[in-house]
């Protein structure tokens, strides 16, 4: 055989090995993607109703529709998904909008990615809203708008949160801490209002100025931190406190008992642990959590959260301001943030209203 022939074969077997290998990883570069793909935790988006989603805006016409248990309005879009839900009795409204995640990575593994919106109309809802002034042109300003919302002020006390200011240089916003320690070095100090973390007295619509305690500066507790989301932030009316005024209460007690907005999931049960609720499906984001955590505290609702949807784990979880991170988080210290399972929180659960 002559050299050229040889050389010949040789360049074609060098070519065709070449090609194979190439074939082959190619191959397997699908085939890595695609595992890895396979084992990725899929993203839940948290809806009214878990079959329906908000993937893309809707041009198409929309219809308004009534639903029970509770009673509410809902607006769908044209191929029949959840676009808004508003509750009779209830200012605190979700509108559908761009997709968000929210974690908290010091804390926990969670993530909440969610397309919901909470906002609070300026009125409580009622039946027939839909067709008044006074909603169409809150509608008109707020759907689609990315303008802070709860879920977004709740977030801005979280540990690492940037500090905010107002234009007489005063925070309102920044990393929060729940409360200063007892004289024992070992509990926390409870009763920490938004006021407190101010630093500055605060006049109420009844005309009652509390002043706040300066070794209390940047403190809320977990009353605190929902009455600085809602109230002073969102411009829900608040009591001075359990029973001066009206408006949202000042402990998580007050909270629960109270008769402002509507209850979602009612207190059951006999005194003083009463028991955890059977259904949670009728929960929605931005929801209040209340929880029975003390029992020498008699009757009383202990704790109070702020209901986040479903994680990207498939669990429904929640933020609050919290003693054993020293304040608000979403985090797994001293218990996971969740209401389902058998952890902590979830079997101290006992009722949830919405404002």
């Amino acid at each position: 055989m002559s050299a050229k022939k040889t050389t010949k074969k040789r360049s074609a077997l060098h070519a065709v090995t070449v090609l194979a290998l190439l074939g082959a990883s190619a191959y397997l570069t699908v085939e890595l993607r695609q595992e890895e793909q396979d084992k990725a935790p899929a993203v839940q988006k948290v809806t009214d109703d878990p079959q329906l989603e908000n993937s893309a805006p809707d041009t198409g016409a929309r219809t308004w529709e009534r639903l029970k248990n509770p009673d509410r309005t809902v607006l769908r879009g044209s191929k029949g998904q959840v676009l808004a839900t508003f509750t009779d009795g209830a200012r605190t409204a979700t509108l559908k909008g761009p997709s968000r995640t929210f974690a908290e990575p010091a804390n926990t593994t969670s993530r909440v990615v969610t397309e919901d919106w909470v906002r609070l109309m300026p009125e409580p809802w009622r039946q027939g809203a839909e067709k008044e002034q006074w909603f169409k042109d809150w509608f008109k300003q707020y759907y689609g708008s990315e303008e802070d919302d709860v879920f977004a002020l709740a977030f801005q006390y979280v540990q690492g949160a940037p500090i905010k200011k107002d234009d007489e240089g005063i925070p309102y916003a920044g990393d929060a801490v729940f409360g200063p320690f007892k004289p024992d070095g070992v509990d926390r100090l409870e009763q920490n209002d938004f006021y407190d973390y101010l630093g500055i007295p605060y006049t109420f619509r009844d005309g009652t100025t509390m002043q706040p305690r300066q070794e209390r500066y940047r403190a809320l507790d977990c009353s605190g931190y929902m009455r600085m989301i809602f109230g002073y932030r969102a411009r829900y009316p608040l009591r001075a406190s359990n029973t001066v005024g009206d408006g949202l209460p000042r402990t998580a007690d007050g909270m629960a008992r109270s008769t402002v907005g509507t209850d979602i999931i009612k207190i059951q049960g006999p005194a003083p642990w009463y028991t955890r609720p059977n259904n949670i499906d009728v929960l929605q984001p931005g929801d209040l959590l209340f929880f029975k955590m003390d029992h020498r505290t008699g009757n009383h609702m202990d704790h109070v959260a702020l209901y986040l949807g479903v994680d990207t784990d498939g669990h429904r979880v929640f933020i609050s301001s919290r003693k054993e991170v020293n304040g608000p988080t979403m985090g797994d210290k001293g218990g996971a943030s969740r209401i389902d399972g058998n952890g902590f929180y979830a079997q101290l659960f006992r009722s949830a209203k919405r404002l």
